[in-house]
C-alpha cells in the first residue's frame, strides 16, 4: 500500500504491470485458514491459559512490575460461552494487602482467528491503593523467522478535514528502529488511525534456472507471509509503541497514553479494547478477514440487521445548517425528494436547531428546541416526514457546552474547563466540556436527550464532537491522579450509548467528531460513520477516502453535492448524504433518478470482499480503482475513476474472488453494454475499461452466469 506516482505516458504499461502483481502475490480464497484458527488458539493459550500467566499487558503498581506482582497473588480463572462463536475467559488476579482487584475480559473467537481483551483495576480495599502506573493494554513480544523478510508496518494517517485524510503508509521495522504513534487531542482517529497491520514477509527463495560463465539465470519467489492486526479500542488519547531489537525481536505496546493515579476504595478504570487477528497469506486477504470478523461481530444491527445502503439528504448547505431553518423549509425538502423520486431513507437535521444565545450553530449547551423557527417542535417534520416514508436523523453536541447556555448558567458543576491549549486550537478555550465522568451529569443526560428522541420521534442519534478534550481531561487531574478524568469520561461515554440504544433498541447511532475522528473499534460498535470526514465533494479526496476506509470500516458515509457523474459516483458509498438544492427546479433530475437507481443496484455488494485494483494515490493523472466481491450473490462490481490529467483512455484491472470455470456477464453501468468472459480470464488477463471523459468514471456490474 505504498503511494506510488505514475506518469501519464507510463500509466497503462505500469498499471497493467501492477495489477498482474497484485494477482500474482494476493490470494484469492479468503475462508479462513485453519492454520490461522491454530495461530490464534495457541497464542491465546499461551497468553491466558498458561500456568506461567504470561499475560499481554502489563503495569506497574506501588514502584512493582505486574510480572513480578502476580507471582504472589491471587488468581481466579473463569470461561463462559457466550453464543456458538465466543467464549469469554475471564482471570482475576488480586492483591491480597491492599484489596487491589485486576480483572481481564478476554473473548476468544472460533469462526476467526481473533482475540480481544479489555482488563479493570478496581480498588476493593478501604483506603487509597498505591500508585498504579504505566498501564499496557497490550505489552508483548514477537519473533520473526530468520530467513523471513523484515517487519513491515501498514498504517494510516487520521482525519484532519485534508485531501489526504487516512492516507497509508509503510515502515520497515529495521533493527534498532523504537516507533510511536498517538492520537491528537484526546480524539481516536485523530492523527493517526488506531489500526495496524503487522506484516512478517515469507521466505524468498531463490532458484537457479540456467547458468553459464557469464550469466546467472536465478527465479526468486516469495512465500506466503504472515502477520497480525492490531486494533486499539480508546475514544481517548491511546498511543503505540513499535520497538524492534538487534535480532528478530518486536515489543509491541499500547494503551491509554497517560496512566498515573491511585484509586480511592470502591473506584475502577479500565484500559482500551485491543482486538488481534493472525493471518497468513497477504495483506489485502487479511483485511478482508478483518471486514468479515467486523460485519459479523462488530458492525451495529438495526432490528437485528446490517444497516442497509441508505440516502440520507440534508439541506445544511442552503440553510446554514439548522441555523435559518423552520418547518416550513424542512418540510418543503422532504417534499421535493419523494416527489422527485430520489426515495430517500432518512432526512437528516444537523445543527443548530435548538436555542442559539448568539445566532451560532456553535453555540452548544442548551437541548431544548428553539420555539421561533420550530414552535411545535420537530415532531411536525418527523410525523410529515413518517408519512412519506421517510424516517429522520438529528445532530446533537452534548459533550461541548458554550457561554450564556443552560448548562453553562445552571451546573457549572458538571463542567470541565480547559488548560494548555494549543495556539493551533485556540479557538476551544472559549468552552467548556460536560464531564460524563460525572455520574449526576451522565444521568441528566440520558433522561434528558432520551425524552427528546422519544417526543420528537427521531429515528437515528447522530453525535458530533467538536472539541479537542485532552486539554480539558488533563485540566481535572491532580498530580497523584494523572489520566483518571480521561478514564472515567470514556466508561461515562461509552455507558451513554448503551443506555440510549438500550431505551431504544434497533436505533442506530451515527458517530461525528469534525468528521471521522472518533472512529475507534469501541466507538464502531455502537456507531456507524455516516460522514467519514469533514473533507467533502472533492473527488480525489473522496475516492481516496473510500479506498482506505473499506479495509477497515465496512460501513460508511460522505456527501454528494454536483449534478455530474464523475462527482456523484466519486462519492457513491455505502450511505450517501445529498446536499442538492431541491428548490432549484431545473437540476437534472432525471439522471439523478438513474444514477441513483444504479447505486442501490451495485450497493448490495458493500458487504462483500473487498480488492484494491490500483496503488492509491492523490495524483491527479493516474487512474484509481476498487473491486467489491460477493460470492455469495455470485457478482461484485467494480468502481474505476480516470483523474482530470490522465491522458490513458483504458486500464487493464485484473479481478479476484471468481469462480475460474464460470462464466460472467459484466455490465457496464454507464453504456448500459455487456460482454461475458470466464472467471480464469478475469482473473489472469484481465478486464479492459475504458473512459473516455477526462475526468470519468465507469462503474461495472458482473454476476455468474446460470449454468
Amino acid at each position: 500500500m505504498k503511494t506510488v506516482r505514475l506518469t501519464d505516458r507510463t500509466l497503462f504499461v505500469v498499471l497493467v504491470m501492477t495489477l498482474l502483481f497484485i494477482n500474482a502475490k494476493y490470494v484469492h480464497a479468503l475462508s479462513v485458514d485453519p492454520h490461522e484458527l491454530k495461530m490464534s488458539g495457541q497464542w491465546f493459550i499461551k497468553h491466558f491459559d498458561a500456568n506461567s500467566l504470561q499475560v499481554p499487558f502489563s503495569f506497574n503498581y506501588g514502584g512493582k512490575s505486574s510480572s513480578e506482582l502476580f507471582k504472589t497473588w491471587g488468581v481466579d480463572r473463569k470461561s463462559e460461552v457466550l453464543d456458538q462463536q465466543r467464549t469469554q475467559h475471564v482471570l482475576t488476579c488480586t492483591d491480597p494487602n491492599t484489596g487491589m482487584k485486576v480483572r481481564c475480559v478476554a473473548v476468544e473467537y472460533k469462526d476467526f482467528p481473533t482475540v480481544e481483551w479489555t482488563v479493570f483495576f478496581k480498588n476493593c480495599g478501604a483506603k487509597d491503593t498505591p500508585m498504579l502506573e504505566n498501564i499496557r493494554a497490550i505489552d508483548i513480544d514477537i519473533r520473526r523467522e530468520a530467513n523471513g523478510g523484515e517487519f513491515v508496518l501498514h498504517h494510516f494517517k487520521g482525519s484532519t478535514a485534508e485531501v489526504s485524510d487516512f492516507q497509508p503508509y509503510e515502515m520497515v521495522l529495521d533493527q534498532r528502529i523504537d516507533k510511536t504513534f498517538a492520537s491528537y487531542g484526546g480524539r481516536p482517529t485523530q492523527g493517526s488511525l488506531c489500526y495496524f497491520n503487522l506484516e512478517q514477509p515469507g521466505e524468498v527463495v531463490r532458484k537457479v534456472e540456467s547458468k553459464t560463465a557469464i550469466y546467472e539465470n536465478v527465479i526468486a519467489t516469495a512465500r506466503p507471509g504472515k502477520g497480525m492486526i492490531i486494533a486499539v479500542g480508546w475514544p481517548g488519547q491511546w498511543s503505540a509503541q513499535f520497538t524492534r531489537d538487534e535480532g528478530v525481536g518486536l515489543h509491541v505496546r499500547a494503551g491509554q497514553e497517560t496512566t498515573h493515579f491511585v484509586l480511592h476504595p470502591g473506584e475502577e478504570v479500565r484500559t482500551p479494547l485491543i482486538a488481534v487477528q493472525f493471518w497468513s497469506g497477504d495483506v489485502i486477504r487479511a483485511q478482508n478477514t478483518w471486514r468479515r470478523w467486523m460485519i459479523a461481530h462488530n458492525l451495529p444491527r438495526s432490528n437485528g440487521k446490517l444497516p442497509p445502503p441508505q440516502l440520507t439528504p440534508c439541506s445544511s448547505h442552503q440553510f446554514s445548517e439548522m441555523v435559518n431553518a423552520n418547518e416550513e423549509n424542512q418540510k418543503l425538502f422532504v417534499s421535493r425528494y419523494v416527489e422527485e423520486g430520489l426515495a430517500p431513507d432518512y432526512w437528516w437535521m444537523d445543527a443548530g436547531w435548538y436555542k442559539l444565545p448568539k445566532g451560532r450553530w456553535v453555540d452548544t449547551g442548551t437541548w431544548e428546541i428553539d420555539p421561533n423557527r420550530f414552535p411545535l417542535g420537530i415532531k411536525p417534520i418527523s410525523d410529515f416526514a413518517h408519512s412519506k416514508g421517510v424516517k429522520i436523523i438529528v445532530w446533537f453536541e452534548p459533550e461541548r457546552v458554550c457561554e450564556d447556555t443552560w448548562l453553562w448558567q445552571n451546573h457549572p458543576e458538571w463542567l470541565l474547563s480547559p488548560k494548555d491549549v494549543p495556539d493551533s486550537s485556540g479557538w476551544m478555550r472559549e468552552w467548556k466540556l460536560l464531564d460524563l465522568g460525572n455520574p449526576e451529569a451522565h444521568k441528566w443526560l440520558v433522561n434528558h436527550i432520551d425524552k427528546l428522541l422519544t417526543e420528537q420521534g427521531i429515528d437515528l442519534y447522530r453525535q458530533d464532537f467538536n472539541v479537542e478534550p485532552l486539554w480539558f481531561w488533563r485540566s481535572g487531574d491532580s498530580a497523584d491522579r494523572q489520566g483518571i478524568t480521561e478514564n472515567f469520561y470514556v466508561q461515562g461515554y461509552l455507558a451513554y450509548w448503551d443506555e440510549l440504544q438500550r431505551h431504544h433498541p434497533g436505533m442506530l447511532i451515527d458517530s461525528c467528531a469534525s468528521g471521522g475522528r472518533r472512529n475507534d473499534l469501541e466507538t464502531l460498535r455502537r456507531a456507524v460513520p455516516l460522514l467519514q470526514s469533514d473533507y467533502i465533494f472533492e473527488e480525489t479526496g473522496q475516492q481516496c477516502q473510500n479506498y482506505i476506509l473499506s479495509m477497515w470500516i465496512p460501513y460508511h458515509g460522505t456527501g454528494t453535492k454536483n449534478v455530474a457523474p464523475y462527482h456523484f459516483w466519486s462519492t457513491m458509498a455505502p450511505n450517501v448524504i445529498p446536499c442538492w438544492d431541491m428548490r432549484d427546479q431545473n437540476l437534472d433530475y432525471a439522471s439523478l433518478r438513474r444514477w441513483l437507481k444504479q447505486w442501490r443496484e451495485i450497493a448490495q455488494y458493500y458487504y462483500g470482499d473487498y480488492y484494491p485494483l490500483t496503488p492509491y494515490s492523490l495524483d491527479k493523472d493516474v487512474w484509481i480503482g476498487w473491486q467489491f466481491h460477493d460470492s455469495a450473490k455470485k457478482g461484485g462490481m467494480i468502481q474505476a475513476f480516470r483523474r482530470p490529467s490522465s491522458y490513458t483512455l483504458s486500464a487493464q484491472f485484473v479481478l479476484h474472488g471468481l469462480v475460474s470455470s464460470a462464466k460472467y456477464e459484466v455490465t457496464d453501468l454507464q453504456t448500459d453494454t455487456k460482454q461475458t468472459l470466464s472467471g480464469e480470464d478475469l482473473m489472469q488477463k484481465g478486464l479492459i475499461v475504458s473512459i473516455t471523459d477526462c475526468p470519468g468514471a465507469a462503474v461495472l456490474e458482473y454476476k455468474e452466469c446460470e449454468k
